[in-house]
């Protein structure tokens, strides 16, 4: 039987065919702390899931500089495909944060005491992603909105059509969604591991992530909804008679009512 660190060894250090060549494998495996100087056995998953985090949202924005293009370009069939590619980016960005609510409390202090003063507000993919969403609300905008004569209202209510003005914007929201899902999920992962009452290392209030958590990348198409539920309730009033107050028809023997 191979012992520990003979195991440690095969792990860190593994014989490299075409295949790990190719993908680099030997650089990537040394991004990480040398096993033997980890501060705990929960340090390697911390910093492979964020590493990974940060991979994703390299990919991330990546395709998104695709999508700006393609929007100036009104593709919106590649707009919406490369869009559906970031939304199964942000779900599994997501997913994987689930793995680091198998550390303690107690193992995190640990791992947190080798962060320095660093914060995840300071992740370079994070921060690329937050500068990106007016530059991809400004293309959608002169192509689908002012390129057509169109406003959000009439996109979504006046002159709803389900057309590409209106898929686009959905593909629009639907990362804003995610984005702030992903976000929610990390303030339950700092609850979980540190408590929202606790100070950052910067010394700052962990509750203020939750401003950040409730930001919207696109209000416009948020606010077109409340809009929108206004204007309708204001035709048939907020209040609307009850309908268990009224007389059911009875049901049509030996078959469905609407056979």
């Amino acid at each position: 039987m191979k012992s520990r660190a003979e195991y440690h060894e095969m792990i860190e250090s593994p014989k490299m065919l075409d295949y790990g060549v190719y993908l680099d494998v030997a650089k990537l495996l040394d991004c990480q702390k040398p096993l033997a100087e980890m501060c705990n056995a929960d340090e390697l998953q911390f910093q492979i899931v964020h590493q990974v985090e940060e991979l994703w949202m390299k990919l991330m924005a990546y395709t998104l500089v695709d999508v700006m293009a393609y929007l100036d370009e009104g593709n919106t069939h590649r707009v919406v495909t490369l869009m559906g590619r970031v939304h199964r980016l942000m779900r599994l960005m997501t997913a994987q944060l689930d793995v680091l609510e198998t550390m303690s409390p107690r193992e995190y202090q640990e791992i947190r005491l080798q962060l320095g003063n660093g914060s995840g507000q300071e992740s370079p993919g994070f921060q690329t992603l937050l500068r990106m969403p007016n530059d991809l609300w400004s293309a959608y905008k002169a192509t689908y909105l002012d390129g057509k004569g169109l406003t959000v209202a009439e996109v979504y209510d006046a002159k709803y059509d389900h057309g590409e003005s209106y898929v686009v914007a959905e593909a629009l929201i639907e990362y804003d969604e995610l984005f702030q899902k992903f976000r929610a999920m990390h303030l339950y992962l700092i609850h979980r591991s540190i408590g929202l009452g606790s100070r950052s290392l910067k010394g700052r209030p962990v509750g203020l992530l939750e401003a950040g958590a409730k930001h919207r990348f696109f209000p416009e198409l948020w606010d077109v909804r409340c809009d929108m539920t206004d204007a309708w309730g204001a035709s048939y009033g907020v209040v609307r008679e009850a309908i268990h107050d009224k007389p059911q028809k009875p049901a049509v023997a030996g078959g469905c009512p609407m056979g």
